[in-house]
């Protein structure tokens, strides 16, 4: 196999075990909560810490510690998961334990370590490779929930949660010894340094996958809320998390395949950005059917058209690809690295606002939350076709810059 693909695969086990590991706090819910002697509202706290450590996570990428070995990067990235992961069963407090969930966040920088990787590796692949590497999030969701169950019932909970650090240092080992190491370098030309935030263009290409996050890190347990609610059972809640998890996978990788074959035909800084922009839309698109769908079928009950309607929703992960590619193709190449973590942490900033907003709204009116969901899409659109008609970095100040 091509070293460059192989890569690709390696990566993706690394993202499955590292978040797939990460659903045993939900599966060992009943014991966490029995242990540490907390309510169901408590319980929630350390989900809030978690989503909000996903979105701090992105200011690490403009420090020293994502600098050097592209290998040693990783590591540290995976380790913010396994090393909270081990500590949490020995936690004193519920406290400790939310301030671990909350470190555990940081574990989302593997995404745009990758990201400078697969820059390195190909130029119109990019879409199809960050695509595969994406869909393991969710091949972890699905296959992480499903081996926490056997491992909380033959291990106890704490039993558990070890396991899964071992599994995590594996996938990791076979990563560490199959993959070709290089320097992450951010490095400025010129008497002035050359900021990514005084850019327009960053935050205009930084929102355009906020929509997408905002729908993302809500939906699952909204879903869930609603569907209790409504009267579903705990297992059709859980089919109803699992399917959206596997139509995220399938998008992911789908349209990462459509991007490429898109980029391939003019893989110039114009032409990439272009397929960029027109596999982004295309999946808001779809996503915005779904979301238009599911908020009939919640309305109506109706469980069927509800399980149907993820699998449009899911085409909201078609946009991960796209955007995850886009530092590469439109900053200069000293600086896109940096670029990649400030464009995720605008994104990410829908983390931690969207599911507190989302359930206030929900309070007031159920129809009023569900609309500002399908009106999400809607906003993605409009803010690409805002940035596409602006300068692209790499034009204003050449590749070298």
């Amino acid at each position: 196999m091509d070293k460059r693909w192989r890569s690709v695969l390696l990566d993706t086990v690394v993202m499955t075990a590292g978040f797939g590991t990460l659903t045993m706090m939900s599966v060992a819910k009943p014991d966490i909560i029995a242990h540490f002697g907390i309510t169901d509202s408590a319980y929630e706290w350390q989900h809030i810490a978690y989503v909000f450590g996903l979105f701090i996570a992105f200011l690490l990428g403009h420090t020293r510690i994502y600098e050097g070995s592209f290998k040693k990067s990783v590591a540290i990235a995976l380790s913010w998961a396994a090393i909270a992961q081990a500590l949490i069963p020995l936690a004193p407090n519920w406290y400790v334990v939310v301030f671990l969930r909350f470190i555990q966040g940081f574990v989302v920088t593997l995404v745009p370590l990758f990201s400078t990787q697969i820059a390195h590796f190909f130029v119109a692949e990019r879409p199809f490779a960050k695509g595969i590497i994406l869909s393991g999030i969710f091949w972890g969701g699905v296959f992480g929930s499903m081996s926490a169950k056997y491992a909380v019932s033959n291990l106890g909970w704490m039993g558990g949660f070890w396991i899964t650090v071992v599994i995590m240092y594996a996938a990791l080992l076979i990563w560490w010894l199959f993959t070709e190491d290089f320097e992450i370098i951010h490095k400025t030309e010129g008497a002035e340094k050359v900021s990514v935030w005084k850019m327009p263009f960053t935050w205009v290409l930084g929102f355009t996958f906020f929509p997408a996050l905002w729908v993302i890190f809500t939906i699952v347990g909204f879903s869930s809320s609603l569907g209790y609610a409504i009267g579903w059972t705990k297992d059709q809640v859980a089919n109803l998390s699992t399917a959206l998890n596997l139509s995220k996978a399938i998008w992911s990788i789908g349209m990462g395949y459509v991007g490429y074959m898109l980029s391939r035909k003019n893989p110039n800084a114009k032409g990439l950005f272009k397929a960029i922009v027109q596999v982004m839309v295309f999946s808001y698109a779809v996503a915005f059917l779904g979301l238009v769908i599911y908020g009939k079928a919640i309305m109506a009950g109706s469980y069927t058209l509800t399980l149907a309607s993820v699998v449009l929703i899911g085409a909201l992960q078609g946009t991960g690809p796209a955007f995850w590619t886009s530092a590469p193709a439109t900053y200069p190449k000293n600086i896109f690295p940096k670029a990649s973590f400030a464009l995720g942490l605008i994104s990410n900033s829908a983390n931690a606002v969207a599911p507190t907003v989302t359930e206030i709204l929900a309070s007031q009116s159920t129809v009023l939350a569900l609309g500002e969901l399908a009106f999400m899409p809607l906003l993605g659109i409009l803010t690409l076709l805002t940035v596409s008609r602006m300068k692209l970095p790499v034009e204003e100040l050449g590749d070298a810059a």
